[in-house]
């Protein structure tokens, strides 16, 4: 997803010199193409993300559009004061890229396990937060935030799904897409983690229970009407996420559905349970420790259409 990305930018901003990409100190090799080619609209904060941020900030407050490029939690957590009170409080266009969500960088540990960032950044006040789940989502995702005001966060992922490009159902933030038509059970999930979700939904099918598979790559604004329509036109719902139960995506449908007071047959939420993601491995690893994974989610499917509810 991060060479996406990167790739979409660059041609953004070589139409706009307005785009501005702002990096914490890494990405060589990856960046060096836009730095060389646009060295105006580069900039190396250093090992320095609240800085960074604060000069993303003032950059766009002069009428630049900033990116702001770490990785894993580094541009959130070590900057959530400058992201609430300077960016999101002055509406300024700063887009905030995270280059490890979930467990991309699992063998690093705890520190590199962003687990709690959607959760963290859905909570503040205007504020856009994307989270595809493949590479067009990426690219596509990198362009609509150049045109989209306000601040934004923009999750990447180190996995993703298959290419799935649907002429019918173009990118829009807000708008969820559907990835597989079905009506015996809803799988909502974002991020790269979508790849498990579905082979889930391949396998389910064979034994003749066909599954929506829709991507939630906006967590914020959610996309309540395609929430609304699976509850209604389903046999239930399964929130799938690379990320804490607390406060994700499972967390935001859950209080669509509460707030329409409208309840499915079933409702699961998959993802990672109280407590630190405390082991390391690869993502592949993580997930199949966590129950964040293909098993998992058909398991929960048989819970949901059985009545029962799955537990960790």
């Amino acid at each position: 997803m991060r060479d996406a990305f990167v790739t979409r930018l660059l041609e953004e901003a070589r139409h706009d010199r307005n785009v501005m990409l702002i990096t914490g100190d890494l990405g060589f090799g990856v960046l060096t193409k836009f730095e060389a080619e646009l060295p105006r609209q580069y900039l190396n904060a250093g090992v320095a993300e609240q800085n960074m941020t604060m000069l993303a900030t003032g950059l766009a407050m002069e009428g630049r559009v900033v990116f702001t490029y770490s990785i894993a939690n580094f541009p959130i957590l070590r900057c959530l004061e400058m992201i609430r009170n300077d960016a999101c409080y002055h509406g300024a266009n700063v887009k905030v890229v995270s280059i490890g969500g979930g467990f991309s960088y699992g063998a690093l540990g705890i520190s590199h396990h962003a687990t709690e960032d959607l959760a963290i950044m859905r909570s503040l006040p205007e504020i856009t937060v994307l989270a595809p789940c493949d590479l067009w989502e990426a690219a596509e995702a990198t362009s609509a935030l150049i045109r989209t005001p306000g601040t934004a966060y923009l999750r990447l992922d180190k996995s993703h799904a298959p290419a799935m490009r649907l002429d019918e159902t173009p990118f829009r933030i807000g708008e969820a897409r559907i990835l597989r038509e079905g009506s015996d059970v809803a799988l909502l999930a974002c991020g790269g983690v979508m790849s498990e979700v579905l082979s889930a939904a391949e396998s389910l099918s064979s034994e003749g229970i066909e599954a929506r598979v829709v991507s939630h790559h906006t967590v914020k604004p959610i996309d309540r009407e395609s929430i609304l329509a699976c509850a209604r036109e389903t046999g239930g719902i399964v929130t799938v996420e690379e990320h804490t139960l607390d406060g994700g995506l499972g967390s935001a449908v859950a209080e669509v559905l509460a707030d329409s007071c409208a309840w499915p047959r079933g409702f699961q939420r998959i993802g990672l349970r109280s407590g630190f993601s405390s082991e390391v491995g690869s993502q592949e690893y993580l997930r199949q420790i966590y129950g964040i994974n293909s098993a998992q989610i058909e398991s929960a499917v048989h819970g949901v259409l059985g009545g029962s509810r799955v537990m960790p």
